[in-house]
Parts: structure tokens; C-alpha cells; sequence
């Protein structure tokens, strides 16, 4: 499993020449505290014979002193070598660690758990390809394993391996792997991970580590080794914006002018057309050239010296692009921050902004919230305090050329930098402004717009509240049912609309199947989709409020601050939440139409209860446990709610 081969003994010239055609993975680990990301690190090395005996005895060794695992060697010191990090038994600063193995190189950060030091897990998830999430098995997702996924999602890593250790500990259950894993599928589905894999492990004893453990039978998948050796990484590069940022222009002699700097991401070839950012001036390459000779080609992210056939001004912090395809060059920018110093973020203070090889004084003009990372929710926010992530307007003093993070994380990303102190203070990431923007105003962000023209005006009927109370003998309300696909929303909605017609009431029934097929059949099923259908949908609602109707709703309506919105708008002197608590087990025996099964295969996304979250209301008006009350029983219940609430 090692890099060890016989041909370092026989010729060595041929073994390093395959050593170098390896291709390199960058990956980190994270999570909570005492997860087990450095005992993880160390069994990998151990297990991989990349620990030497010297530094094995030194662990052994020191296992006596500072060792948290009992008669066990600790491996965890393989990677934690500060005295702190030894006596407390965490991991505080960044430790890289590199090894290989007959099929890749690897270069793994072990990042610290403590929420204190997030911004040290920022740091080395900056540059990774792949990310593993410790999870302990005793305890689940915590805050700091959700901190540590959106920070790993807002970074753009693409491969996640979510690893639950300690399970030995908990006897190598499976229904504790299955629980979590639902866990963290339910949070992570409002998250950018387009890979994520679940993986059993002991970091301890080196259950699934390299080789599949005897203990869990029942896991069939490969172990972590083999993955790490295995994940497809090729694709994830930016091949086709060739964005390289001068580092330096090399002027040994009269006769020679070059541009040094690595490759941010696409191809360059001698010939090739490029432009210089910002003053826009046309060359093209006359030579490719490298410490070892001469290139035809190269590309993301080697480093590289170019000489253009033309004398055209770009010093450094310029950028040398294709002239087909142009960066971004705006001295106005969206970006998400994460902050990162114990000072918090003063909006419309002097920083300097350093991205690529160029910095420019800028300031945050407007923070437009902060995210909570427990429900991802955004909260308006005057400041950043330290680790906190939030959705801010940049202004620099002079304009750069830029892409969006997720498109490159060279050229999107950018680090702020105190101007009195020289100290780094915040990491930031360039999001595309136009499309969020163009996201949010079409998927359900209108819940407090005002009207599109000035002149609108809401005009009043002649009919009073009053004279339709007295018309219809009832109070008018907005019912919402509320559950998980195949709780009986549906059914009980007509169920209940049947029993108020047939008592003499003025009812009527939006089903969010049926809006779905008229006034919503332009959105689709993600959050902010069912966030606008919902909005929608009470908007109908109202009116037929204000006709004096009582309006029974049947949706999903999973998330919980959505509903609230949905209240106000109603009124919450109108408005009752009704939960039909039927667990997710009974309602897939009721899926007639496999969306569950469909859900399960990956075929339906954002499905609420698998692979999206459903979160239950936390004040509802009336909870029916439709799984074990008949219809009648539920309608019934209703029907008492409406009569003390004097709607009947």
C-alpha cells in the first residue's frame, strides 16, 4: 500500500520519474471535537507503513504522558505536535502531512475542531479536492460538524466522505450509521455537495480504514484507502478559462521580457492569442518557458514564465486572459465571508482586499445578512463576529478582473487584510450577483415586496367582514395542513371540506398538487420553489379570507420559518398550523406513486423526509398522529380547534 517499490534499489531513476506522473490529492479532515480527525491521519500512516520506527517509538512514548486511548498507542500525536495540542488533546493549528501510495500522492490537512479555530479549518480547506467529515458515533451531527459542511460547501469541494467513527464504541450498530447518516443527509440537502459518500469507521482499531473490517458485515462499500485512491478528481479543474495572474515580469537583460506567475486554470500554447487585464492590450505567446526547458503547452496550475511577441504594458497584479473569454472586470462585487478575526467586520471601513497577486483598499459597503449555520437561514446583521459567515456588497477603490468562486477558486476568491495591522482578518468568495439575484427574485423571495408599480392601490369591498360573518355563520381561517409526503393531507382536506359543506359553512380546498398544475407550474421543487408556491398559494388564500371562506391548505410546507411567513401574511388571528405527524416509515407504505423509492434512487431531489429536510412546526395549532387516528377522528379534532377558536 505504500510508496515502497523495488525499484528504488534497482533504478532509481525510473522510480521517480513514475513517483512524479502521480496524480496529487489534496484532501482534509474536519468536524466536531473529538471526532477523531488526527487519529484518523495517524492509523492512515500507520497502516500505509509511512510512520517510521523512530517516530513510532516517539509515539509510543509519548502515549504514556499525553495518550487519551488507554493501553492503545495514540496516533493522534503522529499529526498534533504542538505541547498545547499534546496536553489538551485537540488539534489547534493546521498540521499537513504528506505521503503516497502505488496509485496517488496525497498532501492531507488535519483541521482543528473547536469552533475558536474555524478559521484555520477555512484555511486548509482552501485549497483541498476532497473533504472527510469526522462524525462521532456517540454523539451525531453536532454545530460544528453542520459549521464545518457549509464552510466545505462554500468552498466548492466537490468529494465528500462522511466518516462516522467510534464504532466500536457503539457495538458497530448499523441503525446508529443508518440514524446519522439520515441526520446529516436531512441538513446537507440545502447544501452545494454534489458527492458525498458515507463510510463506518474506527480510526482506533482501523475498522474500514484500508481494508474492509470483519465487525460491520454489513457495510459493502469500499473502504477509505481505496476510495481516497480512486475518487475521479480529473473533471473538477477549469480547463477552459486560461486566467493566469502575473506574478512577477522578469527582466534580466534588455532583451528579454517575461511574465511569471502559476496557471489559474485552462490551457495556454505558444501562439496562442491572449489579452492583458485591465489595459486590455493583444499579444501572443512566443515561448512557453520552466525551470526544466522550454513548453508547447501548459496548463492549471503550473508555474510558468511567458514571453509575448508584442512589448505590451502588464506588471504585476494584471491578468493575461483569451481575448474570447473575458473575466469579470468590476470594482463592485457579492461575495460570502467568512470572518476570521477576534475584531468584528465594520461595514464601510478601509481593508485591503488581496486576490490573486493584486491587492487594492476596498470596504464591505453592505453586509446583507448573516447566515445561521444551524438552520442556514439568513439574519439580518449590522457586523461579523469572529468564524461568522455572511452575504456581503465589496467596493474597491480600483477594479479587478474576477470569476465566480464556484467557476475558479483563484481568481473568486480573495483574502481582506487589517491596513494598521497587515493581519488577516477575513476570507472571502465571489458569488455571481446577477444570477443569485435573478435566483432569489424568481424562487420565492418575495414574501415582503411591495407591489411592482407605485400606483397600485388595494380596493375595498362594499361587502363588510361583519355582514359575510353573518351571511356564513363562521369566522374565516386559513387551515394548513402540513406533513410529509403520503401523511393523508390530501385526504383529510376533503374529508374535512365534505363535513364543513355538509354543516352549511362556505369551504374551499387548495391542494398543492393542484396549484402546482396551474398557477405554479413554473417552479419546481427546491426550497426557495416551495418557498414561493407556498407564498402564492396563501395569497389565493386570503382572498378567499377576505371573501368571508374558510380555505383548507394541504402542503408540505417543510420549512418551519417559510410557514411563519406564511402566517403573517394570513394573519395569525386566521391562520392555524395543523401537523400530521405520521412518521416517514408509515408514510412510504402509503406512496402509491414511489416517490420515495424515486427519492431513495437519486431520481427526485429535494424530496422532504429523504433527501431534503422536513422541519415539523414548533407551535402548531393541533398535531394529528395520522398514522394511528382514522379519518373521522381527524376531522373531528379539526372541527373541535374551530369551534373554540369561535371560527364555527
Amino acid at each position: 500500500m505504500s510508496h515502497q517499490s523495488s525499484l528504488i534499489a534497482s533504478d532509481i531513476d525510473t522510480y521517480l520519474a513514475q513517483h512524479e506522473r502521480k496524480e496529487l490529492l489534496r484532501f482534509i479532515t474536519c468536524g466536531s471535537v473529538d471526532d477523531g480527525k488526527s487519529t484518523l491521519i495517524g492509523r492512515l500512516f500507520y497502516e500505509s507503513k509511512m510512520i517510521y520506527e523512530d517516530q513510532l517509538a516517539a509515539i509510543r512514548k509519548d502515549t504514556s504522558r499525553y495518550g487519551t486511548t488507554g493501553e492503545d498507542v495514540d496516533l493522534a500525536l503522529f499529526t498534533d505536535g504542538l505541547e498545547d495540542e499534546r496536553q489538551q488533546g485537540i488539534t489547534i493549528d493546521v498540521a499537513y502531512r504528506y505521503f503516497s501510495t502505488d496509485r496517488r500522492k496525497f498532501i492531507i490537512a488535519d483541521t482543528p475542531g473547536h469552533e475558536q479555530y474555524t478559521r484555520n479549518m477555512a484555511t486548509g480547506a482552501s485549497t483541498a479536492d476532497l473533504a472527510i467529515i469526522l462524525v462521532d458515533a456517540r454523539h451525531g451531527v453536532l454545530p460544528q460538524t453542520k459549521r464545518h459542511s457549509f464552510i466545505v460547501s462554500l468552498l466548492g469541494i466537490k468529494h465528500i466522505v462522511v466518516a462516522i467513527n467510534k464504532m466500536d464504541i457503539v457495538g458497530y450498530d448499523q441503525a446508529v450509521f443508518e440514524r446519522i447518516k439520515a441526520d446529516f443527509i436531512n441538513f446537507a440537502s440545502r447544501l452545494d455537495l454534489p458527492d458525498v459518500q458515507f463510510m463506518p469507521i474506527s480510526a482506533l482499531k482501523g475498522d474500514n480504514v484500508v481494508t474492509n473490517s470483519p465487525n460491520m458485515p454489513w457495510y459493502t462499500g469500499s473502504p477509505l484507502m481505496t476510495l481516497l485512491e480512486t475518487v475521479y478528481i480529473g473533471s473538477d479543474r477549469n480547463l477552459e478559462d486560461f486566467r493566469f495572474p502575473v506574478q512577477l515580469v522578469l527582466r534580466p537583460n534588455l532583451d528579454y521580457r517575461g511574465f511569471a506567475g502559476t496557471i489559474a486554470s485552462g490551457i495556454i500554447r505558444r501562439g496562442d492569442e491572449v489579452m492583458s487585464l485591465p489595459s486590455r492590450k493583444k499579444s501572443r505567446v512566443k515561448s512557453i518557458v520552466t525551470f526544466d526547458g522550454e513548453l508547447d503547452e501548459a496548463f492549471a496550475h503550473q508555474s510558468i514564465t511567458l514571453t509575448l511577441e508584442d512589448e505590451i504594458d502588464s506588471s504585476r497584479g494584471d491578468m493575461l486572459v483569451r481575448p474570447g473569454n473575458v473575466p469579470k472586470v468590476d470594482q463592485r462585487f457579492e461575495a460570502m465571508v467568512v470572518w476570521m478575526a477576534e475584531e468584528p467586520l465594520v461595514p464601510g471601513r478601509q481593508y485591503l482586499f488581496k486576490q490573486t497577486s493584486k491587492v487594492v483598499p476596498g470596504a464591505v459597503s453592505t453586509l446583507r445578512y448573516r447566515v445561521d449555520i444551524n438552520t442556514l437561514h439568513s439574519q439580518p446583521a449590522p457586523t461579523l463576529s469572529l468564524n461568522e459567515i455572511g452575504r456581503c456588497t465589496v467596493t474597491l477603490t480600483s477594479p479587478i478582473a474576477h470569476d465566480t468562486y464556484r467557476r475558479n477558486r483563484t481568481t473568486g476568491g480573495f483574502i481582506m487584510i487589517d491596513r494598521l495591522t497587515s493581519a488577516t482578518v477575513a476570507a472571502g468568495m465571489i458569488i455571481d450577483r446577477e444570477a443569485d439575484d435573478a435566483r432569489s427574485d424568481h424562487l420565492g423571495d418575495h414574501w415582503g415586496d411591495s407591489a411592482s408599480a407605485e400606483h397600485l392601490h388595494a380596493e375595498q369591498s362594499g361587502v363588510t367582514a361583519a355582514e359575510r360573518d353573518a351571511r356564513f355563520g363562521q369566522k374565516p381561517a386559513t387551515i394548513l395542513l402540513t406533513g410529509l409526503t403520503g401523511s393523508g393531507k390530501s385526504t383529510l382536506a376533503r374529508a374535512l371540506e365534505r363535513k364543513l359543506f355538509d354543516m352549511g359553512r362556505g369551504v374551499v380546498v387548495l391542494d398543492g398538487q393542484n396549484m402546482r398544475l396551474g398557477i405554479s407550474k413554473d417552479l419546481g421543487f427546491t426550497a426557495a420553489d416551495r418557498s414561493e408556491n407556498l407564498r402564492r398559494s396563501v395569497e389565493v388564500a386570503k382572498l378567499f379570507n377576505d371573501a368571508g371562506m374558510l380555505c383548507i391548505a394541504a402542503f408540505v410546507a417543510p420549512d418551519d420559518a417559510v410557514r411563519r411567513k406564511a402566517a403573517d401574511r394570513v394573519g395569525t388571528d386566521r391562520f392555524l398550523v395543523v401537523h400530521l405527524s405520521a412518521p416517514v416509515e408509515v408514510c412510504r407504505t402509503r406512496d402509491t406513486e414511489g416517490h420515495y423509492r424515486l427519492a431513495d434512487q437519486g431520481d427526485l431531489v429535494n424530496f422532504p423526509g429523504v433527501s431534503a429536510a422536513y422541519e415539523p412546526p414548533t407551535d402548531p395549532d393541533l398535531v394529528l398522529p395520522t398514522h394511528a387516528w382514522p379519518v373521522g377522528r381527524c376531522v373531528d379534532a379539526v372541527l373541535t380547534l374551530l369551534e373554540s377558536r369561535g371560527m364555527i
